[in-house]
């Protein structure tokens, strides 16, 4: 009786582990909230689709999944590129990107992409949500998401999915050897809630006026040379975080994501307001700000 009551104990045990989530994240699999809704049905599902060869987004977009699940009671999921022959995951691998399934059933997705070559399937999946006019969030390099030869049919969206989603496509940059002061363009919008006036990041400056569509600017940056706050200001200020819409749907975007940018609170939490506001939640944004600390310390990986 002693030993089958020991082997309840130990089912009861494993099946409490599994249920918390402590395994590690793979690839297009969901990760587990610790912090539940009191309607656990109404839980956003929140999809990350990462696949950049320069900006760790395979590391930094899992914190910020992990701040939503087990901080805000969210359900995640995180899209990797991973290469098909090893089974491995491989950032650097541009024509495939695993779990992408997911986005049919997402409340929201986060795309963070850098000059892909998906196959047309895997294509088709991103072009249906962003075509629903579900919220859609984009970070930096995902103006230009794809890069696909130019006698390739999907070519159209080397430019096309930056311009018509997200309000720009690449135009250039200030120079990897600068960095950015980023200052609130207004005040009083639930996405800045929390947020410091100005804060500085690594990220260079991205050159993206002017914006195409409705879009209305968040934040602004100033060019700066050098890595630190008080180099000499340099170029023309552009909008680094703006709200838009598509196909009815809200979309925050941000230039800003370098991985020494997440060691920022204020960037952090800008991303998450980001999140809750273009899922129509400003309402549960309170006046201090969204909770953005990370469940483990954060520290940035270099880039790539």
């Amino acid at each position: 009786m002693k030993r089958q009551s020991l082997k309840l104990v130990v089912v009861a045990v494993l099946v409490s582990l599994a249920a918390s989530g402590l395994g590690s994240l793979g690839h297009g699999s969901p990760l587990s909230p610790t912090m539940e809704p009191a309607d656990k049905a109404a839980a956003p599902h929140v999809v990350f689709v990462t696949g950049d060869d320069e900006y760790r987004s395979e590391i930094t977009m899992p914190m910020l999944a992990r701040i939503l699940e087990e901080r805000h009671g969210f359900k995640c999921t995180v899209c990797r590129a991973v290469n098909p022959t090893t089974g491995q995951k491989e950032p650097k691998f541009k024509r495939n990107i695993a779990g992408l399934e997911a986005l049919a059933n997402a409340d929201l997705a986060v795309f963070y992409l850098r000059f892909r070559e998906l196959p047309p399937e895997q294509l088709e999946r991103i072009l249906e949500f962003v075509r629903s006019g579900k919220p859609t969030v984009g970070l930096r390099t995902t103006t230009h998401a794809f890069l696909y030869p130019a006698d390739n049919p999907q070519s159209r969206w080397n430019d096309g999915f930056g311009i018509e989603v997200f309000g720009q496509k690449w135009l250039r940059h200030h120079g990897h050897d600068s960095s950015t002061q980023v200052s609130l363009a207004v005040r009083d919008h639930p996405i800045c809630r929390g947020v410091p006036p100005e804060w500085h990041c690594r990220s260079w400056l991205y050159h993206v006026t002017p914006l195409v569509g409705d879009c209305s600017s968040i934040a602004l940056g100033a060019a700066v040379k050098g890595t630190k706050s008080d180099g000499q200001r340099f170029g023309t200020a552009n909008p680094v975080a703006w709200t838009k819409t598509h196909q009815g749907g809200r979309v925050f975007f941000t230039t800003l994501g370098h991985p020494s940018d997440f060691e920022h609170e204020a960037t952090r939490r800008l991303v998450l307001q980001g999140i809750f506001w273009s899922l129509g939640r400003e309402a549960d944004i309170p006046e201090a700000g969204l909770a953005a600390e990370p469940l483990e310390p954060f520290v940035a990986p270099p880039t790539w």
